[in-house]
């Protein structure tokens, strides 16, 4: 896969190390001279040292032959619009930006950014999913990340043994798609109960995991 990278940062040549580590062909776009040449001596790859917003400067990196632009600069708005220029006049197929503030995330994707990633919101949600949410199991990744098929394993002694789904107030953010018992599936009701150790399978937004976890009393 060719990919052309805009920002060589941290982030940027590290990517660009685990993407050749995978066989793939990475260009980079970086607007430092000095790390530009170091980053090209170093790891041997193609650097074009300029402004990655620029049209010109992503042409002469190969875009147009590449299968993504990914955009990892420590500016959200020249991310956005690298990936905007390679998206609708360029029309790259993928393109991925690095969001440094994670309230533009929705934003970008409003924009026409394919994947816009925070690693501030990832963290949090692997916290909360690791610590606040342990008795949900993340089974199925879906939308970007933004979404999730998930499993819970409902304890011993559960405080709401045998209460139907209809008295839990439940996040509009989820549904229950089926609850496993004695090795029986049952698709789910209003007047379904919740047994101790149950397995359910859920629906829903990453999130809603906090609230879901609430509603159900899951650690308690």
């Amino acid at each position: 896969m060719k990919v052309v990278i805009v920002g060589g940062g941290k982030v940027g040549y590290y990517l660009v190390k685990t993407l050749l580590e995978h066989g793939h062909d990475p260009t980079l776009i970086e607007i430092d001279k000095r790390l530009a040449r170091f980053i090209a001596n170093d790891l041997d790859i193609p650097v074009i040292s300029g402004d990655g917003t620029s049209l010109d400067v992503l042409e002469n990196a190969g875009i147009s032959g590449c299968d993504a632009l990914i955009c990892v600069t420590g500016k959200d708005q020249d991310n956005l619009v690298a990936c905007q220029i390679a998206k609708n006049i360029l029309h790259i197929k993928r393109t991925v930006a690095k969001v440094n503030n994670p309230k533009n995330a929705s934003i970008m994707r409003q924009l026409g950014i394919d994947i816009a990633v925070s690693s501030t919101d990832a963290i949090a949600r692997l916290l909360e999913r690791e610590v606040d949410t342990s008795r949900i199991k993340q089974l199925i990744s879906l939308n970007q990340g933004q979404s999730s098929i998930s499993e819970i394993n409902v304890p011993e002694h559960y405080r709401y043994h045998g209460k139907i789904l209809a008295e839990l107030k439940l996040p509009e953010q989820m549904i229950i798609v089926s609850i496993t018992r004695n090795g029986e599936v049952i698709i789910p009701r209003g007047n379904t109960p919740i047994y101790s150790g149950d397995k359910i399978l859920i629906m829903s937004q990453n999130t809603a995991l906090h609230s879901i976890n609430e509603a159900l009393k899951l650690d308690t």
